[in-house]
């Protein structure tokens, strides 16, 4: 299993958003790099739901149910999209202030490529960030 880091506003689609539909195309991603990731993401993979411009923090974690394939909002039909479903909420939300002010994320990519829409999330980051939000809500 790989893990990811997604991002969304979450005045245009947030955490809550998302539990109530229970699952949703992730799409209108249109940086390169970002779509490379997308099309490496397999099914059961996990990714880290960050809420950006608004909060800056990651407040759940959802699992890929979908992989890749072409965005039905891309017409030059050559950006990918996935479906994503909610795992479940975090119990502690873990802040960018958190996350840059500890030098063990500073090779994070969260912290190198802020600008970054989807992003990979090593093994060892995963299990710092998992440990930092105090676990998941269970339902």
């Amino acid at each position: 299993m790989a893990y990811w880091l997604i991002k969304s506003e979450p005045d245009k689609y947030s955490w809550d958003d998302l539990v109530r539909d229970g699952r949703t195309i992730w799409d209108g991603v249109r940086n390169h790099s970002a779509a490379i990731n997308l099309r490496a993401m397999k099914i059961g993979d996990r990714a880290l739901f960050y809420h950006s411009n608004v909060g800056k923090e990651i407040v759940g974690v959802a699992e890929i149910v979908r992989e890749h394939y072409l965005d039905p909002k891309d017409e030059a039909k050559r950006f990918p999209a996935v479906d994503v479903a909610p795992v479940a909420a975090v119990v502690t939300p873990v802040t960018l202030a958190q996350i840059k002010g500890d030098p063990f994320f500073a090779d994070f990519d969260l912290v190198r490529l802020s600008r970054l829409s989807v992003a990979t999330v090593g093994n060892a980051h995963w299990d710092r960030i998992m440990s930092l939000t105090n676990g998941l809500v269970q339902s």
